[in-house]
């Protein structure tokens, strides 16, 4: 029984080794078909070629640029002196017209106003004085009330074939309402040395509104202050009245006599010689 399975177990080692020799027959095969599809060939060619070596330039380099045309030089226009020229034109042909108005306020070159803050009141002028009816200088400022027509203190007003220095008279009366007291006035906080049209006001009272009431300044035509101006010129108050009565007015005193001149000299003189006036004797 042992003598046939050792037979038995001889016959089956050449088939075993036939199969696996078969298998690895096939094994090789599928391989090599992979490694075929993964060769490529300018890879082997690059590594034949050492690293020192630049690769060769494709064919298109090897094509020729066409020629480009030169590019056109700039030249200078010559100018005919005689067509550049004006034409010759007489002075009677010439006729100068007004320049037109302006397109916009931007071509007047006006400077731009002074932005004020949203709180400012108005700033105020302490210690005024008045040169005239309606103008004030204070602080480095000089202020014009808007909305009236400033009277001048040389103004000479007639009234009932009179003539009377209304000016002067509304300068007194403009004084004597300041009476030194601050004005607020619509003004940039910084002084300038233009004149400055702007409204002021005492406390709550408008100076503008209180000179033309009481007929101190004429109101401006279309202002504010138009109606308050018809009403002084009716009333005939300030310069549109009649001349002030001076007969109450004390007359001026007589001019005194000249005071007597000091002598020259405290020495008299006798006989072309100067000699010590007489002294009164000294006390005991």
């Amino acid at each position: 029984m042992r003598l046939l399975h050792l037979v038995l177990a001889l016959l089956m080692v050449p088939a075993m080794v036939a199969l696996v020799v078969a298998g690895g027959h096939r094994l090789k095969g599928s391989e090599s078909v992979v490694a075929v599809d993964q060769i490529d060939p300018g890879a082997d060619a690059m590594a034949e070629l050492g690293a020192d070596t630049a690769p060769e330039e494709p064919a298109t380099a090897a094509i020729p640029t066409p020629p480009q045309p030169p590019k056109p030089v700039p030249h200078s226009r010559a100018i005919d002196p005689e067509i550049v020229a004006p034409p010759d034109l007489s002075a009677e042909e010439l006729e100068r017209v007004e320049p037109r108005a302006p397109l916009s306020k931007l071509a007047l070159a006006v400077p731009p106003k002074p932005k004020m803050p949203d709180d400012w009141k108005g700033t105020k002028l302490f210690q005024p004085v008045a040169p005239a009816a309606g103008l004030i200088e204070a602080k480095g400022f000089s202020v014009a009330i808007s909305g009236i027509d400033v009277v001048r203190q040389d103004e000479i007003c007639a009234t009932d074939g009179k003539s009377w220095p209304c000016g002067i008279r509304a300068r007194t009366a403009f004084r004597a309402f300041l009476r030194g007291r601050a004005v607020v006035c619509a003004v940039p906080p910084e002084g300038g040395r233009d004149l400055i049209a702007a409204e002021c006001r005492i406390g709550k009272k408008d100076v503008g509104q209180w000179l033309v009431e009481n007929g101190w300044a004429r109101a401006a035509k279309g202002g504010p202050y138009a109606e308050a101006g018809d009403k002084a010129r009716t009333g005939q108050k300030g310069i549109f009245g009649s001349a002030p009565n001076l007969s109450g007015m004390p007359s001026m005193p007589a001019a005194s006599a000249p005071a007597p001149r000091a002598p020259g000299s405290i020495l008299e003189e006798d006989g072309g010689v100067l000699r010590p006036a007489d002294q009164p004797a000294p006390s005991e």
